[in-house]
């Protein structure tokens, strides 16, 4: 390839880079809001009880949300990696899920690590924290390794773009919960919630996503 070539097809490569960004927003937000509206939904129900049954029915959800993600991650993914299997893809996606929920839900069912020592609950706090926002990501690695150059930066733009989607999530929810409120009320505010986590979490791992895929192509490959 010429340098001439690479030149002018470097405007082709940013237009692509364009569509597959907005084509990524848009299924990846309908995808996290139709998956995350199942836990919300759960937990809302769930809102006063604790015990066995509340925590296995919310990781049966996250998986179910993860599974809901990865379909619709798989097709937005597909006219730029034509070749990487979808079922491969929502199952990790779920796998990650279920990691990402099961270790979610240990500073739930311990009130915050309450009673452990505070350097340790400290640690233990930051620990749970990383592996929340980075075990979709890692999961997928997996899978995308096979088919994208590159693909280990994809393990830290998952995380960065799932604590950028939960910290919105959490200053959009926080203010307006409260104990005693009424089942749909909860549940409303939730999905609200979910909305915009997920159209935060889809605009930052589009951007690294496209990043990759231009390097690729401009690789040749």
């Amino acid at each position: 390839m010429t340098r001439r070539t690479q030149i002018e097809e470097v405007p082709m490569l940013v237009e692509a880079g364009k569509l597959m960004w907005r084509r990524w927003i848009v299924f990846v937000t309908v995808g996290e809001f139709l998956g995350f509206s199942v836990p919300a939904i759960v937990a809302a129900s769930m809102w006063d009880r604790a015990g066995w049954s509340a925590t296995v029915s919310l990781l049966v959800a996250g998986v179910g949300e993860g599974m809901v993600l990865g379909w619709f991650q798989a097709r937005a993914l597909r006219p730029a990696l034509p070749d990487m299997p979808a079922h491969a893809w929502v199952a990790a996606t779920a796998i990650g899920a279920s990691v990402a929920w099961s270790v979610a839900m240990v500073p739930v069912s311990t009130d915050g690590y309450a009673g452990w020592p505070r350097a340790v609950a400290t640690v233990a706090l930051g620990v749970s924290g990383a592996v929340v926002v980075s075990a979709i990501g890692v999961a997928q690695w997996v899978v995308l390794r096979r088919h994208l150059t590159g693909a280990g930066w994809w393990i830290g733009a998952t995380a960065l773009s799932w604590a950028a989607g939960l910290a919105a999530f959490v200053l959009f929810t926080s203010p307006l919960w409260h104990p005693g409120q009424p089942t749909a009320e909860t549940t409303l505010i939730g999905i609200a919630g979910g909305l915009l986590m997920a159209f935060v979490m889809a605009c930052v791992s589009g951007r690294v996503l496209v990043w990759l895929l231009r390097a690729q192509a401009g690789r040749g490959q």
